[in-house]
């Protein structure tokens, strides 16, 4: 059963305050209008009861755990900019709490790309699209897959994402799908760039599944 796409379920304590730019977003936004473009981020009053969708985000410095993650309902927006991002300081992921400040709340999804950071330094970038025919064709393309009773946003699916991980799946490609949340895929890279190749990527090769 797949859940409504936007809803918070961690424990958020969020500071309403503007953030300054922390670093380019040149490639973050680069990047997310690409996605935009091809509808993997938006917001379409014909899908997901009208709530925009997809996000991404990008690690503040080299070896910290804070990031920058566009906020909660920005999908229809097509160039970000600093006020639309939210600043994660710190997350607790066992105890399902994140803290923040921004004009927006982050994401819905903040937990899972926090799950991601805490893995392993090198990923510098998580993005996450909602692809009809990536998310279709998961078992076809043999890709890495959070089973369909795993609830977005929450320790669960942070635990399997790092039960994947640890599994040595996600050392074979940086891209998974959620099979309980709609649509729901997940790439990661030392680069936003390498994050949304691999997107594009396997875009590709669903396509060719149809």
């Amino acid at each position: 059963m797949t859940e409504k796409e936007g809803v918070i379920k961690y424990r958020l304590t969020h500071k309403q305050q503007r953030i300054e730019a922390i670093f380019s977003l040149k490639a973050l936004d680069a990047w997310r209008q690409i996605l935009f473009k091809l509808a993997l981020i938006g917001q379409d009053p014909e899908r997901y009861e009208g709530l925009g969708f997809g996000n991404i985000s990008q690690r503040l410095q080299e070896h910290s755990s804070q990031f920058i993650i566009t906020g909660s309902q920005t999908g229809m927006i097509v160039s970000i900019a600093p006020e639309q991002m939210a600043l994660v300081l710190e997350a607790d992921i066992q105890h399902n709490s994140l803290r923040s400040l921004g004009l927006y709340q982050p994401s819905s999804e903040s937990l899972t790309h926090a799950s991601l950071y805490a893995l392993n330094t090198n990923i510098q970038a998580v993005i996450h699209v909602h692809s009809p025919v990536i998310w279709r064709h998961t078992h076809a393309l043999q890709l890495p897959f959070i089973a369909a009773e795993i609830p977005y946003g929450t320790v669960a699916m942070a635990n399997e994402v790092a039960r994947l991980y640890h599994s040595g799946c996600l050392q074979k490609t940086s891209l998974f799908t959620m099979l309980g949340h709609e649509d729901g895929v997940v790439a990661f890279g030392d680069t936003i760039e390498s994050a949304g190749l691999k997107i594009i990527q396997y875009l590709a090769l669903a396509q060719q599944c149809e």
